[in-house]
C-alpha cells in the first residue's frame, strides 16, 4: 500500500471507531483487527503504519470527531507530511479543502475536561493520559529459581516489578511462557500492595475480572490461607484458571456473583475475611494511555451508575470483613465522584470504619487516599483508599 492508500484506511477505520464510540459499540482494538481480517492484501508494515495513524488521530481529538477524515485533518494540522498525502492520487485521500471541518484538539469531551477540573486535574496537565503506555511486568514470585528477564527492561518502583518500551514483545519471551512474569501496570501493582495480603490470610477480591490481581495477591500470600475470586461476568472470571495454571497459583476459590445478589452468594464469608479488594467498576479515566476511545464513550449517565455500582459494594464488602481486618478501595479513575468523595462517603455510611493512611512508593494523598498518575507516577491512573474495622 502506498502512503496516501494507508492514511485513507486509516480514514475509514476512524468512521467505523467514531460510529461504535456513538452507539457503544465494539472497541478499537477489535474493529481493527476485523478490518484487516477482511482485507488480506495489507502486509505486516501496512498493518502496522495503519493502526499506528488510527490511534494517533484518536489521541489528537477531545471531543467525539464528526468523521475519520476530519479525525485525520486534525493530525495532519499539526503535520505537513501527513497533509501532503492529502493528494488524491491513487487510493489517497482527496486534496484538503481549506474551508472542511476539522476535529477539535483537546484531552476530552468538554464536559469531561470540567469533572477533571473539579477533581484537581487541569487539561494541560493529563494530556500524558494520551501518551503511549509502557509495557509494564510484574515478577511472579512463586516461580522461584533464577529468572532470565527479557533485555531492554529497568525496574519500576513496585515491589517485583520492572518496565519495557511500549513495543516489546513481552509474551513471546520464555520468562513469560513459563509464568515467571505478569504483564501489570506499575500502578496496579502498587494497589495490591496496598492490600498487604500475608501468607496464611482469607483475602476476597470482589471484582477480580481476569484475575490480574488476584494473582498478586496470591504470591503475596505464597499460595496459602484462602483466597476467593469474584465476578458477575462469567467470560473473564474463566480466563483467571488458565493463568493461575501458568503462574503456579494454587488454591484459588472462584465465585460468580449476580448483579445486585453479591452479599447473597458471600454469605459464608460475612465478617470472616482478613482482606477485601473493591477494584470497582469505573469510568477508565485513569487507562486512557490504553483505551484513548474510552474517554469518547463515556457519558454523564454511566458515570452516575459507576459511582452507584461503587457505593453498593463497597458496603457489601463492608460486610464481609472482620473486626480488626481491612478493606481497600480502588478504580482506575481521576475523577473525585469514584475515589476521594467516594471514599468519604463510605465512611459517613458505615459506622466503624476509619481510614489508613497508605504509604507506597508513588502516589500523591487525595482526600482519605492516594492518586496516582501518568504525569506525577508514570502509571496508569488509579485511586487507592485503605479502611480498618474497628
Amino acid at each position: 500500500m502506498t502512503p496516501g492508500a494507508r492514511v485513507q484506511a486509516a480514514i475509514e477505520i476512524l468512521d467505523l471507531v467514531i460510529d461504535a464510540a456513538r452507539a457503544n459499540g465494539a472497541p478499537a482494538d477489535r474493529l481493527i483487527a476485523d478490518w484487516f481480517r477482511a482485507r488480506r492484501f495489507a502486509g505486516s508494515k501496512d498493518r502496522r503504519a495503519i493502526r499506528e495513524l488510527t490511534y494517533r488521530a484518536i489521541r489528537a481529538c477531545g471531543e467525539v470527531p464528526e468523521t475519520g477524515r476530519a479525525a485525520m485533518l486534525r493530525v495532519a494540522a499539526e503535520d505537513p507530511g501527513l497533509a501532503a498525502l492529502f493528494d488524491g492520487v491513487g487510493h489517497a485521500p482527496a486534496t484538503i479543502d481549506p474551508d472542511e471541518p476539522v476535529a477539535e484538539a483537546g484531552l476530552a469531551p468538554r464536559w469531561l475536561v470540567e469533572r477533571f477540573a473539579a477533581s484537581g486535574v487541569a487539561e494541560a496537565d493529563a494530556l500524558p493520559l494520551l501518551d503511549r503506555a509502557p509495557l509494564d511486568v510484574r515478577v511472579n514470585t512463586l516461580r522461584p529459581g533464577r529468572i532470565d528477564l527479557p533485555e531492554g527492561g529497568e525496574r519500576s518502583v513496585a515491589a517485583h516489578g520492572w518496565r519495557y518500551p511500549p513495543e516489546t514483545s513481552i509474551e513471546q519471551s520464555d520468562a513469560y511462557v513459563h509464568g515467571a512474569i505478569e504483564v501489570q501496570d506499575t500502578g496496579s501493582q502498587l494497589t495490591c500492595e496496598a492490600v498487604a495480603a500475608q501468607p496464611g490470610e482469607t483475602v476476597i477480591d470482589l471484582c477480580a475480572g481476569a484475575g490480574g490481581k488476584t494473582l498478586a495477591l496470591a504470591a503475596a500470600m505464597e499460595n496459602t490461607g484462602t483466597l476467593v475470586a469474584c465476578d458477575t461476568d462469567r467470560a473473564r472470571l474463566s480466563r483467571l484458571a488458565p493463568r493461575a495454571e501458568r503462574a503456579g497459583a494454587t488454591g484459588i476459590d472462584t465465585v460468580l456473583l449476580d448483579p445486585n445478589k453479591e452479599a447473597q452468594a458471600l454469605q459464608r464469608f460475612v465478617d470472616a475475611a482478613d482482606a477485601v479488594l473493591v477494584d470497582a467498576p469505573c469510568s477508565g479515566t485513569g487507562t486512557w494511555r490504553r483505551n484513548p476511545e474510552a474517554r469518547w464513550r463515556l457519558t454523564e449517565a454511566q458515570l452516575a451508575r459507576y459511582v452507584a455500582v461503587q457505593a453498593r459494594l463497597l458496603d457489601v464488602a463492608a460486610g464481609l470483613v472482620k473486626p480488626g481486618g481491612r478493606l481497600v478501595f480502588v478504580t482506575c479513575s481521576l475523577l473525585d465522584e469514584e475515589g476521594a468523595s467516594q471514599a468519604e462517603s463510605f465512611l459517613k455510611r458505615n459506622a466503624g470504619w476509619r481510614a489508613v493512611a497508605l504509604e507506597l512508593p508513588a502516589g500523591t494523598r487525595r482526600g482519605l487516599g492516594l492518586r496516582l498518575s501518568p504525569w506525577q507516577d508514570g502509571t496508569d491512573g488509579f485511586f487507592v483508599a485503605r479502611f480498618a474495622r474497628l
